[in-house]
């Protein structure tokens, strides 16, 4: 969608434009060029890279929101459980902690677990929301594009063959898996005249971790040592990480951010499409190989230490989008703090739905996340990028 110039007509003297003989398309303000759908086969779209009056003014309020949203929930993580502790109980023990306390004890063994959710949830929400703007695919998420079935079957094979049984014993392999996944997602997806689509990136993503889990299931029943390892962290499980596992992927994780969060500008070019991103000055290669490797480590390190957990990344962005709009400078940084909101709530829902037992973040994640799926697939007009 673009804006059109106004047609030219031939009068007897010879070529003038209507626009320039007409003085109230002359006193008309500029056209503004609209965000138009990203369809298969449609044309790049121009942005706004500035937020309207209304969003200006509704940013901020959202992300203190945002921000009270995440505090609750993360006080709703270290109250809820098995053992309900009271929220007075809860500050005591955060700020003055008695390790002769039974309830005490209980909240501070939930730390390490919300702690977890919170790394994870920032890394997965991040990470989708990049992964959208160098793809420039409404659906992306690391779940839905296989780089979390990359580091998974890397992990597996790491369990497997190697006999690793610690985050810090295969962190590399799912660095490895992850990229390796991503690698062979877009060149099939690229096969082709129209070059790597929405739709062919998302059925080659769904392809790959078909193909991958195939081959994951395949070493998981021919050895029931790893199979016991593999089982909670298959479903995207946050209880029992240990402080140890948290401390191996934290400077990953910081690292990943980091990258991403200074692509701010180049995600908001790459909209205008390549060829206007190098007119601004921009190096699309260089900046998507730079957001790559930040996607590769956040996915990496939160399949590492949790498990794949899908939908995360897929479903933040488009809730910040519809409050920020669609500039990456904001949406980037404030993807942060919703998702690993939406993380801990799947969790503290799975230790309620089900007592005594608990169902994994990662379930309750996917059954949250999936009706969104389908309906960005379904509607009419696909979300904006």
């Amino acid at each position: 969608m673009g804006v059109h110039a106004a047609p030219l007509t031939r009068p007897a003297g010879g070529l003038r434009s209507t626009t320039a003989a007409s003085p109230a398309s002359a006193a008309s303000p500029a056209p503004t060029v609209a965000w138009s759908s990203l369809g298969a086969g449609s044309g790049p779209a121009a942005p706004p890279l500035v937020l309207s009056r209304r969003r200006q003014a509704i940013a901020p309020l959202a992300a203190l929101t945002v921000i009270a949203v995440l505090a609750a929930v993360v006080l709703g993580s270290l109250a809820i459980g098995a053992r309900p502790v009271s929220l007075p109980v809860v500050l005591d023990a955060v700020f003055h902690p008695d390790a002769a306390n039974g309830d005490h004890a209980v909240v501070l063994a939930r730390v390490t677990r919300t702690v977890a959710g919170l790394l994870v949830g920032a890394a997965l929400g991040l990470a989708g929301t990049a992964m959208q703007g160098v793809t420039r695919n409404p659906l992306a998420d690391p779940g839905i594009l296989g780089v979390n079935a990359g580091a998974a079957l890397a992990v597996v094979a790491a369990i497997f063959f190697l006999g690793a049984d610690s985050v810090s014993s295969y962190l590399w392999l799912a660095f490895g898996g992850a990229a390796l996944a991503a690698v062979v997602v877009y060149s099939v997806a690229s096969v082709g005249r129209v070059g790597a689509t929405p739709v062919k990136l998302v059925l080659a993503g769904a392809a790959v971790s078909a193909g991958l889990g195939s081959l994951l299931s395949a070493m998981l029943v021919n050895s029931r040592d790893s199979m016991e390892l593999f089982r909670n962290w298959q479903v995207g499980a946050l209880a029992g990480k240990s402080w140890d596992s948290i401390l191996a992927v934290l400077p990953f994780i910081a690292v990943g951010a980091v990258l991403l969060l200074g692509t701010g500008r180049l995600l908001n070019n790459l909209s205008l499409g390549e060829d206007v991103a190098r007119s601004l000055g921009q190096r699309p290669g260089t900046g998507r190989a730079v957001a790559a490797l930040g996607i590769v480590l956040l996915c990496g390190s939160a399949t590492a230490l949790a498990g794949p957990i899908g939908f995360i990344g897929l479903v933040v962005p488009h809730l910040l989008r519809a409050v920020v709009g669609p500039d990456y400078r904001w949406l980037l940084p404030m993807s942060l703090v919703p998702a690993p909101a939406v993380l801990l709530l799947a969790d503290v829902l799975g230790r309620v739905l089900l007592p005594p037992g608990e169902i994994p973040a990662g379930i309750l994640a996917a059954l949250m996340g999936a009706p969104v799926f389908v309906w960005l697939v379904r509607r009419g007009r696909k979300a904006a990028l």
